[in-house]
């Protein structure tokens, strides 16, 4: 299973607004991707996490396409 350990963007971290905008991409993406082993298509799922900017994460799935775009979506501040 691809994984990519990738560093929280979001000036506020993983809270409600790049929660949501994460859990619709993965949701849209056919396969099956989790942010530390929670179902990253839930933005509840991923608040759950208390992930804070600077902190690592790990994003692993099936399809390493759709890993690698997860990933980029955590990297980003999604804040702005």
């Amino acid at each position: 299973m691809p994984t990519k350990s990738v560093v929280v963007g979001s000036a506020i971290g993983l809270h409600a607004r790049p929660a949501a905008i994460i859990a619709e991409a993965a949701g849209e993406l056919g396969s099956e991707v989790t942010i530390n082993g929670v179902d990253a298509s839930s933005s509840l799922m991923i608040m759950t996490l208390g992930a804070g900017n600077g902190d690592t994460v790990e994003v692993a799935g099936d399809d390493p396409a759709a890993v690698d775009a997860i990933a980029a979506l955590v990297e980003q501040d999604l804040d702005a």
